[in-house]
């Protein structure tokens, strides 16, 4: 007789419970169900495993040579099964690992902060994977759980894999040289840029989204998008390479300080860089749970999805950061 590619683990729990205790009543009281039902389970098992398991006698209980082969089959079997169980347990979930992007950036880590706080008992580990696009891979791969970003600046082959929520317009920058003719002026207006050479991470394969905002935005203003260079890893490394080439940097109004260099909000339209919580489609973790609505909480304190007077966005944007529509949306930008 063959066996079964799969056996119940109801079954085999109760073999092990009348191997343990070698008495159908006590194994049955210790499994909570009628003596009647245990029986029927060893009896099933048996009739699939092609083997006797026990030697009944109105006196004893005693294993056979099958009986004592399957035992620690079963013992192993049944620890997983309850090391499995317990993983999954509620409170037992593993940690959600979250792509922050930058250390310096903002938005995400608050969101990060208030969804530990929404959930103190779920274990959130912050991760920097340097643009959505990068992110967005791991995202698939199931390296990475969630990360921010342009979700509508992403290859239409990996949106279909991903889910986002809307989180923020975030005004956009420019990040000059302290000693630039435009770092005199509180607020750069996006016409003065014209004729400028700006870095937009042009050249980096884990922020094509962000390049693509800066095409568009620079298209019909006389910007120049900066040649590719190689990635400058560290704030000293981008603060040599930004002294060397004086390229102005566009950025957003949160980026960090850097030595030497002064940070101006852009106006006359104010960009937008619409910023989006991803995630892999299907993905069940408490910790997203907190996340969605951390994010909800904070764009309701801090009005994070008010479109400023002046402000744009490219049309596809527009439709992605409207709850509930989707990228064929083709709104004209403000």
């Amino acid at each position: 007789m063959p066996v079964p590619a799969d056996i119940d683990p109801r079954l085999l729990r109760a073999f092990l419970a009348v191997a343990e205790d070698l008495h159908f009543t006590r194994a049955a009281a210790r499994l909570y169900v009628a003596q009647q039902a245990l029986s029927r389970d060893v009896r099933r098992l048996e009739r699939e495993l092609g083997a006797e398991l026990f030697v009944r006698t109105t006196r004893q209980v005693t294993l056979t040579a099958d009986g004592a082969r399957l035992l620690p089959h079963a013992r192993r079997v049944l620890a997983a099964q309850d090391d499995l169980l317990a993983a999954f347990a509620p409170g037992r979930s593993r940690p959600l690992l979250v792509d922050l992007n930058s250390a310096g950036l903002a938005t995400g880590r608050r969101v990060l902060h208030r969804a530990r706080e929404l959930a103190p008992d779920c274990e959130l580990m912050a991760r920097y994977e340097s643009g959505l696009t990068g992110a967005a891979a791991e995202l698939l791969a199931g390296r990475l759980d969630a990360s921010f970003g342009r979700f509508a600046g992403l290859d239409p082959a990996l949106r279909s894999g991903l889910e986002q929520q809307p989180v923020r317009y975030e005004p956009m920058a420019v990040v000059l040289p302290e000693d630039h003719p435009l770092a005199a002026r509180a607020e750069v207006p996006v016409a003065a840029l014209a004729g400028e050479t700006v870095y937009a991470g042009a050249g980096n394969p884990r922020t094509l989204e962000w390049t693509d905002l800066a095409t568009r935005l620079f298209e019909g203003r006389g910007i120049r998008l900066a040649a590719p260079l190689p990635l400058a890893v560290g704030d000293e490394e981008f603060e040599r390479i930004m002294a060397k080439n004086r390229h102005p940097v566009l950025a957003v109004v949160d980026f960090p300080a850097l030595p030497r260099t002064v940070r101006r909000p852009l106006v006359d339209p104010v960009p937008l860089s619409p910023v989006s919580l991803v995630w892999r489609k299907g993905l069940v973790h408490p910790g997203l749970d907190a996340l969605r609505r951390a994010a909800a909480e904070l764009a309701g304190e801090r009005g994070w999805l008010r479109r400023p007077a002046g402000g744009w966005i490219p049309a596809i944007d527009a439709g992605v950061m409207r709850p509930g529509a989707g990228l064929t949306d083709r709104s004209p930008a403000e």
